[in-house]
């Protein structure tokens, strides 16, 4: 037998044999640990949309105070 076959074999044995036990709370628990997941993800989005929105105030509140929008002054001449 080339290696190929001797793993298709040992893979065919090992779906005809008995399965293995599963443990009984094995649902319960993957279903807790994706409601974790789901909340943290959840928080990290409610988190980063409130950096965002955090900063696009900080920026039109500088923008407002500074008219950033206008030119500067053309007033004023260099010194001698």
């Amino acid at each position: 037998m080339s290696p190929p076959d001797r793993r298709e074999a040992h893979v065919k044995r090992l779906l005809e044999g008995p399965y293995p036990a599963v443990p009984a709370d094995l649902a319960a628990g993957a279903a807790a640990r994706g409601d974790r997941l789901l909340r943290r993800r959840r928080t990290v989005r409610r988190i980063g949309w409130m950096l965002v929105f955090a900063a696009l105030v900080a920026f039109v509140v500088w923008a407002s105070l500074t008219h950033a929008w206008t030119a500067p002054s053309s007033e004023v001449s260099p010194p001698w």
